[in-house]
């Protein structure tokens, strides 16, 4: 399957093993979009050491945090101490980098990044790749063992996880529901 796009989480791969994963992907630059590009525990993945180890195999680096993490700076992008996916999507800001990651796209082979193993338990599945899917990109997420997983797959998984499978009820709001949902579970929260 021919993927626009690609995201990965960086989990706890040695850096070796993460270059890997993207040069077998044919990815040429990152999108860092954690909100904050360090690693205390794998510091390979702190931006510095990221930048060089990736200029390294070819591949650009742009942090984009600021527009696409999933650490709202703004307090009233919070709702009951969570970060709030569907508001921070509305905000120029967001819009703004997503255009930006779109136009990308001719002239590299990009690769969305934040720190997540599992796409379901990262705002880089929930909040950046529905917007991007909705421009009519074909997103695919790449999975530890190197698999590529489309992210109708992963809508798919999402849905299951909702449960509640209505014949009756529209699809759109069921999945639109489903993304609610679990960003609601995985989401930033901020600590009283």
């Amino acid at each position: 399957m021919a993927f626009d796009l690609l995201t990965i989480g960086h989990s706890n791969h040695p850096i070796d093993r993460f270059l890997a994963l993207l040069n077998g992907a044919g990815v040429t630059a990152i999108v860092d979009v954690r909100s904050q590009p360090s690693s205390r525990r794998y510091p390979w993945f702190s931006a510095g050491r990221l930048r060089e180890a990736l200029a390294g195999k070819n591949i650009s680096y742009e942090p984009m945090g600021a527009a696409l993490g999933g650490r709202p700076r703004d307090p009233g992008l919070y709702r009951d101490g969570i970060a709030d996916y569907e508001a921070m999507a509305r905000t120029p800001e967001f819009q703004a980098g997503i255009d930006r990651v779109t136009a990308g796209l001719q002239r590299f082979r990009l690769c969305l990044m934040c720190a997540e193993r599992e796409p379901l338990e990262c705002h880089r599945c929930l909040l950046v790749a529905p917007a991007l899917a909705a421009r009519g990109l074909v997103l695919g997420h790449i999975l530890a063992d190197g698999s590529i997983v489309p992210q109708a797959t992963i809508e798919e998984r999402l849905l299951e996880l909702a449960g509640r499978d209505d014949l009756f009820s529209d699809p759109a709001a069921r999945l639109a529901e489903a993304y609610r949902r679990r960003a609601r579970t995985v989401a930033f929260r901020v600590r009283a």
